[in-house]
C-alpha cells in the first residue's frame, strides 16, 4: 500500500508565504512525476506544478515566479514553496504522484488527502 500525506497548509495574509510538504510512504519501488493541484471552492481541481524524477518542472501560469516545486528523492517527498500569496490562491492543495507499488508490481497515480490554504486580503 502507498500513502501520500500533505502538511503545511494554513491561514496567511496576502503577500505572505507558506511551504507545503508531501511525503510518500509504503511499498514504493520508484516514483516518477510528483505534483501539486489546487481546488478552489466551486471550481475544478487544477494543476499548480509538477516535477519529474529528474527535476524537470512545470508551473501553471498563475503561479510562475511565485511558487517553487522541489523534491527530495531520498525522502520520497515533494515540496511547494509559495511566496507572494494572493487571495485567489485560496483552496485545497492536493499532492499527487505516479508510484510503482511493489505489492502489486504496477505504476499507479496516488493522491493525498489535501491541505487547506487560505489567503486573507
Amino acid at each position: 500500500q502507498v500513502q501520500l500525506v500533505e502538511s503545511g497548509g494554513g491561514l496567511v495574509q496576502a503577500g505572505g508565504s507558506l511551504r507545503l510538504s508531501c511525503a510518500a510512504s509504503g511499498s514504493i519501488l520508484s516514483i516518477n512525476t510528483m505534483g501539486w493541484y489546487r481546488q478552489a471552492p466551486g471550481k475544478q481541481r487544477e494543476l499548480v506544478a509538477h516535477i519529474t524524477s529528474r527535476g524537470r518542472t512545470t508551473y501553471a501560469d498563475s503561479v510562475k515566479g511565485r511558487f517553487t516545486i522541489t523534491r527530495d528523492n531520498t525522502k520520497n517527498t515533494v515540496y511547494l514553496q509559495m511566496n507572494s500569496l494572493k487571495p485567489d490562491d485560496t483552496g485545497g492543495f492536493y499532492c499527487a504522484a505516479d508510484i510503482f507499488d511493489k505489492s502489486v508490481c504496477a505504476f499507479d497515480s496516488y493522491w493525498g488527502q489535501g491541505t487547506q490554504v487560505t489567503v486573507s486580503s
